[in-house]
């Protein structure tokens, strides 16, 4: 029996991993704040990602445990919103840590979110999971705490894995939709000045990264991103084409600050230039099925 227990898997992410995995595993089982159910073949089991209360009990003989929570970072970085953005990520992989120590059989390999955003803003420099650079501002320190707190505890009968994911398209979902929505209506052009590069990669081949990260027994860190990183200003030219619409607005900073304001999130979202290049998966001879945007774009929009 093969057993995939995804924690926080109601989200975005979550459904895209359930659609790719619900034929490959005979039970999936879905960690949630909401209520305990089953639907559609796949059990829901609440948790408050903090304590035990019943839930840990599901990690006995899994074969594979995805950890996707954490507090969306799409929000205004409040004092507040800033806690819980950290402690969200440190204190569901703490207890997660706990549950796999206390497993008579532990899931067998435990692939942990953690984020691109980890390394430093890059215009030149493309960073591997070798020779990147880690930066120091709010958002890289999150996701260095939350690394630390999913390896400092050793788990010996369970294989870790940090999957640095950049911003994932999708068809339904994330950033895709209302950057499409943005570049329909005519506000599609350079976002700030441009130059920064966005770290991007497909739903399908988000979904097909995990898996043959599961399957080649990859640990440590990798990065979940396309080989090819572009420019946010090429990026959204190349939306403009692919919607088909003439001209896009641009967006300096300032306009951003306003907007970002009124639909409470952060400019850093776009404005950080994500220079990432995914080493580990191309060494081991994973291949993209959406490698360019264009190829990305095409499929994304039909």
């Amino acid at each position: 029996m093969k057993k995939l227990i995804i924690a926080a898997g109601t989200g975005f992410l979550g459904q895209v991993l359930v659609n790719h995995f619900k034929n490959k595993f005979d039970e999936i089982v879905i960690l949630t704040r909401g209520k305990s159910k089953t639907e559609n073949g796949i059990k829901y089991v609440n948790w408050n990602a903090k304590t035990f209360s019943g839930w840990e009990k599901e990690l006995e003989n899994a074969t594979v445990l995805i950890n996707l929570a954490g507090k969306s970072v799409d929000c205004r970085y409040t004092k507040e919103n800033k806690k819980e953005i950290l402690w969200s990520r440190i204190d569901s992989t703490k207890v997660l840590n706990k549950a796999v120590l206390n497993c008579q059989n532990p899931p067998k390999h435990w692939l942990n979110s953690s984020t691109a955003t980890i390394y430093r803003f890059s215009l030149d420099k493309q960073m591997d999971e070798v020779d990147g650079e880690i930066g120091n501002d709010f958002s890289i320190n999150v996701a260095l705490s939350w690394e630390k707190a999913f390896f400092k505890t050793e788990t010996p009968r369970t294989l870790k894995t940090a999957l640095r994911t950049s911003i994932v398209l999708g068809k339904n979902g994330g950033a895709f939709v209302p950057l499409k929505t943005l570049a329909k209506i005519g506000f599609g052009g350079k976002q700030g000045n441009g130059n920064q590069f966005v770290s991007w990669i497909h739903e399908e081949d988000f979904a097909n990264a995990v898996d043959f990260s599961i399957e080649k027994e990859m640990t440590g860190v990798i990065n979940v991103v396309s080989p090819e990183p572009i420019q946010n200003k090429d990026f959204m030219q190349k939306l403009r084409k692919a919607v088909g619409f003439p001209f896009g607005i641009p967006l300096n900073k300032f306009l951003l600050e306003i907007g970002s304001f009124f639909i409470r999130t952060e400019t850093e979202l776009v404005l950080k230039s994500r220079n990432v290049i995914p080493k580990r998966l191309l060494e081991n001879g994973f291949q993209f099925k959406f490698g360019n945007i264009d190829e990305a774009f095409e499929d994304l929009l039909h």
